[in-house]
């Protein structure tokens, strides 16, 4: 069964932000969790439809366009995407839709990024109950990773880089200026969902505002591009998080995210046999059903099985290299 979301707009710092909530329709009970779904590059908060749905039988579940995407403002100005914006709008939705009592964090690819930059900070204030991370690394974090592989090039770490470098060409093709917008608008917006669909074997059907999401959202790199040079013992967090690790993921390697237990107190690791999109899109039964296993633990129930499995012990420092 296809629920109809209600929808609003929520004011932010100078932007309105589309915001849908799912569950009420279902019956759902007073006082049930709520979980934010935070949608990545290119995509708008329709990406999280059929994981909202699974999710929304019990729970508050709610997705909304961060600004450059889907129904949201779209500022023009590069550095209205840099973090601490994001952050911002973060808290206003979540002042909105739970305003008396902590969300669970849910990001996949930007909406990941940018939720590492939320919870590691002091924009939420303990608005955030836990964090899942799915194909989005904190930049800082990932900027260490890297250079500890740089520092310590043993055979297994240079594989690691190497495999990390040939996901990230986008990133070196994003980086000439005005070659990515001109490559959006004559004709890689068409070109993109197909090569989406034969790499992953998911269906793509771009919505109406595509190739706006595409050309505003380069932006967020842009914007946050210095920060992958910041030690990544700036972002520690006491947030619990569990991180869903796609093993044939394009675009992130599975490997960056064996060191995330450096830095967070609480953490929990899952590997998924798809690609990038294929957590969300081709496997969301699976994906609503960890995320629920770990709401409900944080939410006091006990730990299960499978969860408790998946916790990584606190071990400190980790050294490069340590990971498989």
């Amino acid at each position: 069964m296809t629920l109809t979301p209600r929808t609003r707009k929520v004011k932010a710092d100078g932007v309105k932000l589309a915001v849908r909530e799912y569950g009420h329709e279902r019956g759902r009970s007073e006082g049930a969790p709520t979980i934010v779904l935070v949608h990545g590059y290119p995509d708008n908060q329709a990406i999280w439809e059929p994981v909202a749905e699974i999710l929304a039988d019990d729970f508050h579940v709610v997705t909304y366009d961060v600004r450059g995407a889907g129904e949201s403002s779209r500022p023009r100005r590069t550095k209205a995407y840099v973090m601490e914006n994001l952050g911002d709008d973060l808290a206003a939705v979540i002042d909105a839709v739970s305003p008396g009592r902590p969300v669970h964090l849910v990001g996949h690819d930007w909406g990941s990024v940018q939720s590492w930059g939320a919870v590691t900070g002091d924009r939420l204030g303990g608005r955030a109950a836990s964090f899942t991370s799915i194909s989005g690394p904190c930049i800082e974090h990932f900027g260490q990773w890297v250079r500890d592989r740089l520092r310590r090039p043993t055979p297994r770490n240079v594989g690691q880089l190497f495999g990390q470098f040939a996901r990230s060409w986008y990133l070196m093709f994003g980086a000439i200026p005005g070659v990515p917008q001109l490559t959006w608008r004559l004709g890689g917006a068409k070109v993109f969902p197909v090569v989406i669909e034969r790499m992953e074997g998911i269906e793509r059907r771009p919505g109406p505002t595509f190739l706006k999401d595409a050309l505003y959202g380069m932006k967020l790199y842009r914007a946050n591009a210095l920060r992958f040079l910041r030690p990544g013992d700036m972002c520690r967090t006491g947030v619990p998080v569990q991180a869903i690790a796609p093993t044939r993921d394009a675009f992130v390697s599975p490997h960056q995210s064996k060191d995330v237990g450096r830095y967070v107190d609480r953490f929990w690791r899952r590997e998924i046999p798809v690609g990038h999109w294929g957590s969300v899109r081709k496997e969301p039964a699976l994906v609503a059903d960890w995320v629920a296993q770990f709401v409900w633990h944080i939410e006091g129930a006990p730990e299960s099985a499978e969860l408790r499995a998946a916790q990584v012990p606190a071990v400190g420092e980790i050294m490069a290299g340590s990971g498989a």
